[in-house]
């Protein structure tokens, strides 16, 4: 006759140390691609909620706005941000395509990005200890709308993905809107209608095409060339900007 042992075997059910580290990391690691997970669901959806809003909304400012009021505020002079937002047809069509003969001269062609540009710009930057850009108006103004103001590539592969939704949800003409709306043209002086109050004391849908070339001229640098004084340097790029200007003609937007 068999006697039953009522002994039970309890070593097979205890997890060794090994296996519950393992067990424990595997955990934390589905945790954390969880989080990351719903952290990117998070940004696309509310990044083209933004992009979406300020189709119709015009942004009430920028990182770059508040970042030169702070700097404003460290060198002892009082906060200075002077913009007022004019409508599209509020800009006069010299400033626009003064802008486009300055800035982007395939801008109305292209779709956010001018690769030939940015080629270029890439060969002249590994000569040069003097960077140019070859961002497109599309670019810079993903930059100045949704961005923080640096370089880095962390920054750029995050304005290419803002350039190519306002390429799909906003039209040319709104990104030219809101482009010489925002963009910075003197110390606190931000869009069109601001700058040609300040340099020529106008609205900005009186812009000769003398004066929007004069605007446009100091994009690259607001804060260290001036629109009224001009050096030598800054006279030959109008020049060659009025010179595209005539070749470009009207900009059917």
């Amino acid at each position: 006759m068999k006697t039953i042992s009522n002994k039970k075997t309890i070593g097979n059910n205890k997890a060794t140390p090994g296996k519950s580290k393992s067990m424990f990391r595997g955990g934390l690691i589905r945790l954390i691609l969880r989080v990351i997970k719903l952290v990117v669901i998070v940004f696309f959806i509310a990044s083209i909620f933004l992009v979406v809003l300020f189709r119709f909304v015009n942004p009430p400012f920028t990182l770059l706005m508040i970042e030169r009021g702070f700097e404003q505020k460290a060198d002892g002079k009082p906060w200075k941000i002077d913009k007022q937002w004019k409508s599209f047809d509020e800009i006069a069509p010299s400033m626009k395509r003064a802008a486009v003969a300055a800035e982007d001269q395939s801008f109305l062609e292209n779709h956010g990005f001018d690769f030939r540009a940015i080629e270029k710009a890439i060969k002249k930057n590994a000569n040069s200890k003097k960077l140019i850009g070859g961002s497109t108006i599309s670019q810079q103004t993903a930059k100045n709308v949704f961005l923080w103001p640096g370089r880095s590539f962390v920054r750029k592969g995050f304005e290419a993905y803002f350039t190519m939704l306002m390429e799909i949800f906003w039209s040319k003409k709104r990104i030219m809107e809101v482009y010489l709306n925002v963009i910075e043209m003197g110390d606190g002086i931000y869009g069109a209608e601001a700058a040609s109050q300040a340099y020529f004391h106008k609205p900005a849908s009186e812009l000769t095409n003398h004066e929007a070339a004069a605007i446009a001229v100091i994009f690259p640098s607001p804060l260290k060339w001036s629109a009224t004084n001009p050096t030598r340097y800054l006279k030959h790029r109008q020049y060659l900007i009025m010179k595209n200007m005539r070749r470009l003609g009207p900009l059917e937007f």
